[in-house]
């Protein structure tokens, strides 16, 4: 049923949801529970230490056990319903505390233990959080020194909780959990608020219910290839989709061993990867990049990595083929959004090359997605461009606390406003063309970034580029092109870059003014922060290269 699914024609750009895979109503305490009674001695959760050395492990049954046990803690000082933050970087106590605070009905929020004091009052104080656990330092930074310098403007926050004294927190509940009844969990109850990653500036706390989770982990992996009893070795912060749901949630409905890696570090995954003989990775482009590049990449044995999942940012078509040739394993290319619970739509690990490198794939199960007119919400007819609407029971169940900005986002019928303009062929493989919001309007035509950047990306002088609309007195907005070179040492000239523009594009696309940098700034999940690019040219930071008058 499902190769009949992959096969279908369309004749418009929608793809009916796909239901031959059983949904699964569950919580994330009953999918512990189910891994825990099906493999109890298989390790569940390894953790690994900044030095590179093996630290703490639970096996399911263990792992299941502690959760328990963090749940009825917490019921002592803590209610069903109340939102509950952790600030910290990856370590173990994460998961201990996600499904802890999912069979107590508390929901979890997430912090990044960079955030600044603004940052930390604006996601402390919207999620209406009573409890905080944090670290006391992160990076130089004193995030306890942080937290208490904004208690008096942070009401709820009732009680904060060092990591330091974890432990001593779970133990001294052991008198009290005689009398602590957990509660009954519904499969649609909220259980995560993660917030957005502010590619736009603007962050929101996407309220995510466990069955969603749950979902659209199970199903994601499942076509990435993770199997039963595989190693997925992640990198990925816990404060994010990518670490907390795709790895710690992913591994556990595939009754897999999830290592946590504590950093990001090409030489450190890659001994982690050859100690535990990993199968399977969620890494974002740059971190491909950084591993290809790494000059003692074969001092390491990576031969067990079999299947690497990779999005965030756009997986470009010659890193995928790198990944093949070098890695010799697959690398399914995903999309998604927080508000999506995670992923949405992947390629398939034995689709054609071209498909793997040039689309996003089709939809995983139970979801619905139309490319649609921004407008009217109208379906657009096959390979025309137009915004991803994805209906489904994995989208969000809203922005906390912002009804207004929902209403926006998710409309009353169901249908998710994605705000990424693409397209779909007959199969429903669907291709991003850009972002509706960075839609640039030049002199009453519409240029759509993507398309420019796609582009620059085959000029072999090029390794990164961004395409960003400036003000223009006269034609509203003007094109211009942040570039980074393939060799600092020898960049491209603008002038060469303008004849290669006009050579391939309508001359309104082309650029007018260019930028060169040595990197971009990206988030901690691998996605460009085009605002902060923005800036610095408006601050003078960037200057043009050359001023250039687009026919």
């Amino acid at each position: 049923m499902q190769d009949a699914y992959r096969q279908r024609r369309l004749t418009e750009s929608y793809w009916p949801a796909d239901s031959s895979r059983p949904y699964l109503e569950w919580t994330l305490g009953h999918a512990l529970a189910d891994a825990a009674a099906a493999e109890p001695e298989r390790e569940a959760l390894i953790e690994y230490l900044p030095d590179g050395s093996r630290g703490r492990s639970w096996t399911y049954a263990g792992l299941e056990a502690e959760a328990h046990r963090v749940a009825a803690s917490l019921l002592t000082q803590f209610r069903p319903g109340d939102r509950l933050a952790v600030c910290a970087n990856n370590i173990p106590e994460w998961m201990l505390l996600l499904y802890g605070c999912a069979l107590a009905g508390i929901v979890l929020v997430t912090v990044n233990p960079a955030c600044k004091a603004r940052e930390l009052k604006h996601i402390l104080g919207n999620s209406g959080a009573v409890g905080l656990f944090c670290i006391d330092q992160f990076r130089g930074q004193n995030c306890l020194a942080e937290v208490e310098a904004l208690r008096a403007d942070l009401p709820c926050l009732r009680k904060v909780i060092r990591f330091a004294d974890f432990a001593a927190f779970v133990d001294a509940g052991i008198d009290d959990r005689q009398t602590v009844t957990l509660p009954d969990v519904k499969p649609r109850d909220a259980c995560l608020i993660m917030f957005t990653s502010g590619t736009t500036g603007l962050q929101k706390g996407v309220v995510f219910h466990h069955e969603g989770v749950a979902n659209m982990a199970l199903l994601t992996h499942e076509r990435g290839g993770l199997r039963d009893g595989g190693i997925f070795v992640s990198p990925m912060p816990l404060f994010y989709i990518g670490g907390l749901g795709h790895a710690g949630v992913g591994a556990v409905m595939h009754r897999a061993t999830h290592v946590i890696v504590p950093h990001f570090e090409p030489e450190l995954l890659m001994s982690i990867i050859q100690r535990e003989k990993g199968s399977y990775s969620l890494l974002v482009p740059t971190m491909i990049e950084a591993v290809l590049a790494h000059p003692g990449r074969s001092d390491f044995d990576l031969g067990s990595l079999a299947h690497i999942i990779s999005g965030a940012s756009v997986v470009e078509a010659r890193l995928i083929r790198r990944t093949n040739a070098e890695l010799g394993c697959t690398l399914c290319n995903v999309y998604g959004q927080t508000e999506m619970e995670g992923v949405v739509t992947s390629t398939h690990r034995d689709d054609a090359e071209a498909d793997v490198t040039g689309t996003i794939g089709q939809p995983i199960a139970h979801f619905e997605v139309k490319i649609a007119d921004p407008e009217t919400g109208d379906v657009v007819p096959i390979d025309q461009p137009g915004e991803i609407w994805v209906r489904g029971p994995q989208v969000m169940l809203g922005y906390f606390g912002m009804a207004e900005e929902t209403a926006k986002t998710l409309r009353s019928d169901g249908w998710l406003r994605s705000g990424d303009i693409a397209t779909m062929d007959a199969r429903g493989f669907i291709s991003i063309t850009g972002r509706l919001k960075e839609m640039i309007i030049r002199g009453g035509e519409n240029v759509y970034p993507r398309e420019v950047e796609n582009l620059l990306l085959e000029h072999p002088a090029i390794r990164a580029a961004a395409v960003i609309g400036l003000p223009h007195p006269y034609w509203g907005e003007q094109i211009a092109a942040v570039i980074v070179p393939s060799s600092a040492e020898s960049p491209p000239s603008v002038e060469e870059l303008l004849d290669f523009v006009r050579r391939n594009l309508a001359a309104y696309k082309t650029p007018s003014e260019w930028f060169f940098m040595d990197s971009f700034p990206f988030t901690d999940t691998g996605k460009l922060q085009k605002f902060k690019l923005v800036d610095a040219i408006k601050e003078g930071l960037l200057t043009s290269a050359l001023t250039a008058v687009a026919g």
